[in-house]
């Protein structure tokens, strides 16, 4: 009789139990590898949150920014434009503007591309003087012309030019050009001039320079048109206090300029402050939410963690001035969920009784002068998003730790299942062998047997 052997194959064989042999420990390493990627991607996104969040404090407090926002309008807007700080008197002024400032313009005429040209052209705006070398202005080489369009680039690009003055080329006729110097600034300080003189044997020398415009400072008057009158380089003024006003044309008469409290762009400001700090907190509240694991809902990243959970009761706490006055009383509160909402009305009486007194409670998270809310929430939060001792950073160096750890422990796992598969592929080769052995060994003797017995 036959023997029958069990059918097998090594190799699956030895694959399923080497992974049965790992099987524990594989899981224990991936589970810990899910979880780590997990933490290090939501302290990331807690980094952002914050840094976003630090991002919005300081700009409300950036080059004189305030909450509190003012309006400043010509009554002939075409004008020019004004704007005003907090700081600005509320009212009307008569503004009347007798002369606009402008820039210096000037040409030379008639030139050619010349050759064998040397010395030096100078161009003067204001007190600074660029001198121009003309042999080193070709920059096809002295066997090659000179044109009008490299002496421009020479000027534009000399060291002492610093955008002083712009030098561009018309082409006014077959061969001939004419070189257009403008100044960057206005005002009678900055006119242009040009020195030819020493620019032998180039169709520069001898040549005038052509007045296109004359340099002019801005004159306007305050009250009237026999006001006192104020002179400046620029057609930028800030003649009255908190108020900034730029002209763009002159004035037969005087126009009003109005200032006044413009409630619509305050409100704005002080709902940006809301949206930011909600932002952060939704962010907050969704790591450290608990879950529900009757409904099957998971609960956040760090919802056992009680250092972030301690930094979102942190930032409400800080919210909360000490005082006789809050946040509250400028109609900013808090709903049941912990979030701000704003109270426009609210807001715009308060402001109406004191214009800075909401930017003085909110303060200012600059470097310079750190104060208020915005200064006590932008220094805790440093505590978490500082490069070099901020929580955020030790958090993620010990994920960054422990990941290197498991993908050290998981290469010796990889290695322990290659033993393994290799031991068992070995035994169950030896085995599947012995097996046919046998089986061969039946099959003779079962033919012998049957043989004697015919």
């Amino acid at each position: 009789m036959a023997i029958t052997s069990p059918i097998y194959d090594p190799i699956s064989t030895a694959t399923a139990l080497a992974e049965k042999y790992v099987s524990g420990q594989q899981q224990i390493l991936t589970s810990r590898g899910s979880r780590a990627t997990a933490t290090d991607k939501a302290l990331g996104d807690l980094g952002s949150a914050l840094t976003t969040f630090q991002s919005a404090l300081t700009s409300m407090g950036s080059a004189g920014k305030t909450l509190f926002a003012q309006s400043a309008v010509f009554s002939d807007t075409a004008l020019g434009t004004a704007s005003a700080s907090a700081t600005a008197a509320p009212g009307t002024y008569a503004v009347y503007v007798e002369r606009l400032a402008t820039a210096s313009q000037v040409s030379l005429s008639g030139l050619n591309e010349d050759s064998g040209v040397s010395g030096m052209l100078k161009v003067k705006v204001g007190t600074t003087v660029i001198e121009v070398d003309l042999a080193k202005a070709n920059t096809d080489g002295a066997s090659t012309k000179l044109t009008p369009r490299e002496i421009a680039a020479a000027i534009n690009a000399h060291k002492d030019n610093a955008s002083l003055v712009t030098a561009s080329v018309i082409t006014t006729g077959s061969g001939t050009y004419e070189l257009v110097l403008t100044a960057r600034n206005t005002g009678a300080g900055s006119a242009v001039s040009i020195d030819a003189a020493g620019a032998a044997a180039s169709s520069l020398y001898g040549k005038t320079a052509n007045v296109l415009v004359n340099p002019t400072d801005a004159l306007i008057r305050i009250g009237s048109a026999t006001g006192t009158a104020v002179t400046q380089a620029s057609n930028t003024f800030s003649s009255i206090d908190g108020v900034k006003m730029t002209f763009t044309k002159t004035s037969a008469t005087p126009v009003t300029l109005t200032v006044a409290p413009d409630t619509g762009a305050t409100a704005s400001n002080v709902q940006g402050f809301v949206d930011a700090y909600n932002k952060l907190k939704s962010v907050l509240d969704a790591l450290v939410a608990p879950g529900d694991p009757s409904k099957g809902k998971a609960g956040g990243e760090f919802s056992g963690d009680s250092g972030v959970t301690a930094l979102r009761d942190r930032l409400v706490s800080l919210l909360r001035q000490a005082g006789s006055t809050s946040l509250a009383a400028y109609g900013i509160t808090a709903n049941r969920q912990g979030a701000l909402t704003l109270d426009s009305a609210r807001l715009n009486s308060a402001l109406a009784r004191d214009p800075n007194g909401l930017d003085t409670l909110i303060g200012s998270a600059s470097a310079a002068a750190p104060g208020g809310i915005a200064g006590k929430l932008d220094a805790y939060v440093k505590g978490w998003t500082s490069t070099t001792s901020g929580q955020i950073k030790t958090r993620r160096e010990a994920v960054t730790k422990l990941q290197a750890e498991l993908t050290s422990r998981q290469a010796l796992l990889d290695k322990q299942y290659d033993s393994a598969y290799n031991r068992y592929l070995m035994q169950f080769t030896q085995l599947q062998t012995i097996q046919s052995q046998m089986t061969n060994n039946s099959s003779m003797f079962d033919a012998l047997f049957s043989n004697d017995k015919d």
